[in-house]
């Protein structure tokens, strides 16, 4: 009896995980993400940015999208057509988009205490946004081109 050889399957590049809306939450979605990229075998220098990626988009979910102790999440893709890898973080609150434009075209003030994480953001990434994740919150992502 001739029978084909197992073919490989093509295994799916995504990973979502629900997390508590504290900086060890935070914490944890930065340390998920480098685990788990290393786990993909993906490029160093692209791990590198989706960690400090996800660790402003976390950070801010926690500090400005907490709605009634509701928890945020994170996601992980990989295109398979592109190689492209899409992170997200989507929080509970959704009236305070960020504006994008303005982030890109300002620079921060280089004394402030703030406000110069998603100008790291729109250095970091290939191509990132806002929108809004209905019924009541937005998510955050951004595409790291490999």
């Amino acid at each position: 009896m001739n029978s084909a050889p197992p073919q490989p399957q093509d295994t799916a590049r995504d990973f979502t995980q629900l997390l508590s809306p504290t900086r060890r939450g935070a914490r944890l979605a930065r340390l998920l993400t480098v685990e788990q990229l290393r786990a993909w075998e993906l490029p160093p220098g692209t791990i590198e940015r989706a960690e400090q990626i996800v660790a402003e988009f976390a950070a801010n979910a926690v500090l400005h999208g907490v709605v009634g102790g509701r928890g945020f999440r994170i996601a992980l893709a990989v295109d398979a057509e592109t190689g492209a890898l899409r992170v997200e973080v989507t929080d509970a609150r959704g009236d305070r988009l960020p504006d994008t434009a303005a982030v890109q075209a300002d620079d921060p003030a280089l004394d402030g205490e703030s406000g110069r994480g998603l100008f790291l953001v729109a250095v970091l990434a290939d191509r990132w946004g806002a929108e809004p994740y209905p019924p009541g919150g937005k998510t955050l992502w951004a595409e790291v081109d490999q």
